[in-house]
């Protein structure tokens, strides 16, 4: 850290900020700054929903902001495509000639252009405002951002009506707590703040997820069910819940659309049957029932936190359907403490078009490319029903050679010597090593935003806490210097980030509120569906989607097994997940040396009975493999992966893997159901002592 202890006379001011991360938790921060240098950040204790505690993550966010290996200039690339050789170039001469060549290629079809871009900050105004327009403006490719959750997310919409559920501070009240396929004491702390309130009030702890993860470690139960057979789980319930009656006929008479359909498509799953799809035994699965009638037919309010681990398979969107529809069956929506959460995101009256301004297109439709096809489609040739190959490349906010699914084709993709690569960041990551020019961009202790949250129903706002570092710029800077070079001279381009502030929420949110205390909560009821009014077509829960059935789909939500059913394969017997290790977020925060540290090295987590079947001895290096790809990595032979399941923890940068590679080697290109969504968890390998 670049700061002396404080001395007498030191300047020491709190600024008020944002957690910009990929988590539900959108902290409000505080940064004290001394001399201009920020010296640590909290959580702020005037924020009820971060109450004044962080991660350990973002608790370390100056060791990521002062990193030694921080961008702080732009760069150019002397060497081939991947090593890493660069030198420095100033601002002018880096933007002059990135212009020259998007002229270039957009003279002929602007389309060969694609942005890609995804969390690495959720801010509304550092991720898409400036940038967006600049892309729209342009008639440059569309990208179809479902990298994490666009399947649970329709399914969601297709539902319930939007991405909306319980508030969050309710679970504290429930009586049963349901944590479906999420590890919440790393991914959603402060939700597990309210759960471990609600358990020490005498809630009962559920936790259905394939690994034995930290959060099931602290539940009553754990119910450790084969990846992707979460849907076949969720309707053997139901059929549980018809044949003993619980259920609440009043709400489902009122309040729910498909019933008679979804009734009889739940009486074919019987325990037995989706105890063998699942893996698990029929006896669990009936006391679960148990569980969730008994809790909502006593009048106790029994509630469900999803999370986005369960959806990345290929039935993900209707699994989420699924267990969205459970409260709806038991009345659990009457009680505040009822009901379910996966998404609060819907909540939030983000003024998108004044945000991004899609009426710069004048007309134009340009093509959209999925993100998580991103290694296919660098490697397509230009084609009828594909358009032109992708000439140019920018990428701000991901680190896709790091984290895109089928990573073999994904590099292969960015090693094109044709292809032009823009990368704005922080550091130097698997993917600026694949760039043209790198251009060095802010932290967020040092820029303006605006953040909605998808765990909790508060707006926020970061101020800047000290100023760039470097030649440091925001992204919305670097796209207005940017758009003057190519000659963009629409009004839009000058807007201030603290005037795009004030436009993300337009008048829906009092922006002098988010400038007095940092936060402003949206005004919501308690029980927002206890009277159903689902801001679905019919008003209602749906269980049968009409909108569905117009796109040549199955109105009715059913279990969709995996594309790698596990067992169905004898090359590759073990299915494989990859969850976040516990001190990474995504790619994020895999440089900061102590969060490194505290993770040791990339890591498979196998059972042992699996382990002694290939006599692979506990913290050796073995070989993962399968069609895809090879991954070598050290094994923690541990009950934490369930028989038949390896969990390969990342995301590692690939430079830190033994052989420059990580998990997303054995992952594949598949999508889900719904949403068009990467299926992670959807994937079978083999293991193999090295």
């Amino acid at each position: 850290m670049p700061h002396n202890p404080t001395s007498p006379g030191a300047q020491m001011i709190q600024i008020r900020g944002a957690c910009p991360h990929d988590c539900p938790d959108t902290c409000s921060l505080l940064t004290t700054v001394e001399n201009g240098v920020a010296i640590k950040v909290q959580g702020n204790p005037a924020h009820p929903h971060t109450a004044g505690s962080l991660c350990t993550k973002v608790s370390r966010y100056t060791e990521r902001t002062y990193h030694p290996e921080r961008v702080l200039q732009p760069l150019k690339r002397i060497g081939p495509k991947g090593s890493g050789q660069f030198a420095p170039v100033s601002w002018d001469a880096a933007l002059a000639d990135i212009a020259t060549r998007l002229q270039a290629i957009a003279a002929v079809d602007p389309q060969a252009i694609l942005p890609y871009s995804y969390a690495g900050t959720m801010g509304l105004v550092q991720g898409e405002s400036i940038a967006a327009r600049f892309f729209n403006k342009l008639g440059a490719s569309l990208l179809e951002r479902t990298i994490c959750a666009s399947a649970g997310g329709e399914g969601l919409v297709h539902t319930l009506g939007g991405k909306v559920g319980m508030r969050v501070e309710f679970f504290a009240e429930s009586k049963l707590i349901i944590i479906w396929g999420s590890n919440s004491i790393t991914s959603n702390l402060h939700f597990w703040r309210h759960a471990n309130e609600a358990k020490r009030l005498g809630a009962k702890l559920i936790c259905i997820d394939p690994r034995k993860s930290e959060t099931a470690d602290k539940c009553h139960e754990h119910i450790a069910l084969l990846p992707g057979t979460d849907g076949a789980l969720a309707l053997s319930l139901m059929q549980q819940l018809i044949q003993h009656d619980w259920l609440d006929h009043d709400y489902l008479a009122r309040y729910t659309l498909g019933w008679g359909q979804l009734r009889e498509r739940a009486l074919q799953w019987p325990p037995e049957r989706a105890a063998a799809v699942c893996g698990i035994t029929a006896a669990q699965i009936e006391a679960l029932a148990r569980d969730y009638g008994a809790f909502a037919n006593s009048g106790q309010p029994a509630a469900i936190r999803m999370n986005y681990g369960l959806q990345r398979v290929h039935g993900g969107g209707n699994a989420v359907r699924l267990i969205a529809m459970l409260p709806a069956l038991i009345g659990a929506w009457r009680h505040r403490a009822g009901g379910v959460l996966l998404s609060s995101s819907g909540a939030f009256p983000v003024q998108k078009a004044a945000l991004q301004r899609p009426d710069l297109l004048a007309g134009r439709t340009p093509r959209t490319i999925n993100m998580a096809t991103i290694g296919d489609d660098l490697l397509r040739e230009a084609s009828p029903e594909f358009g032109p190959k992708v000439q140019a490349l920018m990428v701000y906010n991901s680190n896709p050679v790091a984290i895109a699914p089928d990573s073999a084709r994904v590099v292969a993709g960015f090693a094109r010597e044709d292809l032009f690569t823009v990368v704005l960041e922080h550091f130097q990551t698997d993917t600026a090593d694949y760039a043209d020019y790198i251009l060095p961009a802010t932290t967020q202790l040092e820029h303006w935003d605006v953040h909605s949250s998808y765990g909790h129903t508060d707006a926020l706002l970061n101020r800047p806490a000290i100023a760039p570092l470097g030649q440091a710029k925001p992204n919305t800077q670097i796209f207005r210097a940017l758009a003057a070079h190519m000659g963009f001279t629409e009004a839009c381009f000058a807007d201030t980030d603290e005037a795009l502030c004030r436009q993300a929420y337009g008048d829906n949110v009092d922006f002098n509120v988010l400038l007095d205390q940092g936060f402003a909560t949206l005004p919501m009821p308690d029980a927002p569906f206890a009277q159903g009014n689902f801001p679905t077509p019919s008003g209602r829960c749906e269980f049968f989607s009409q909108r569905l059935v117009d796109r040549g789909l199955d109105g009715l939500p059913d279990h969709v097994p995996n594309h790698e059913v596990p067992g169905s394969a004898s090359a590759y017997p073990l299915a494989m997940i990859s969850p976040p290790a516990r001190n990474f977020l995504n790619s994020s925060f895999v440089n900061v040396t102590s969060l490194r540290a505290t993770e040791g090295e990339p890591l498979l987590e196998m059972h042992p009975q699996d382990a002694a079947a290939r006599q692979i001895q506990d913290g050796s290096v073995v070989r993962v493999f399968n069609a895809r790809g090879t991954y070598r990595c050290r094994v923690s032979l541990n009950q934490r992966a369930r028989p038949g399941v390896v969990n390969g923890l990342g995301v590692w940068w690939r430079k830190f893997g033994l052989d420059g590679t990580n998990v997303n080697q054995l992952t594949s290109q598949a999508l889900t159901d719904l949403g068009h969504a990467p299926t992670f968890y959807d994937c079978l390998v083999e293991v193999q002592a090295a």
